[in-house]
């Protein structure tokens, strides 16, 4: 296995842990919430499976069917769901839970 090979597989095993704890953001292309939300989860070292939406319609569906909505960004952290959000309703929403 070279470098290249061993790097992608690390990828995969960490998005493999991601989905495993339930930490699944749906965000959208130029979606200023979800960049913003992104940013914040990764300046606190907050690891989730990122899905992008946009141009993807089996994952557009997925979202719609856990929240009922089509807004991102959207959260499933442990079968528990943040839709439709900012930073400012994500800290709360997350205390306790990190």
């Amino acid at each position: 296995m070279n470098l290249e090979d061993g790097l992608a597989l690390r990828g995969c095993v960490a998005k493999l842990a991601d989905m495993e704890n339930g930490r699944v953001l749906y965000v959208k292309t130029g979606c200023p919430w979800c960049a913003e939300v992104l940013d914040y989860l990764g300046r606190e070292g907050i690891a989730v499976e990122k899905v992008t939406v946009s141009g993807d319609r089996e994952a557009m569906e997925e979202m719609v069917k856990l929240s009922g909505q089509t807004k991102a960004p959207t959260l499933d952290w442990d079968e528990e769901v943040l839709a439709d959000f900012g930073v400012e309703e994500l800290v709360p929403f997350l205390e306790g839970k990190i």
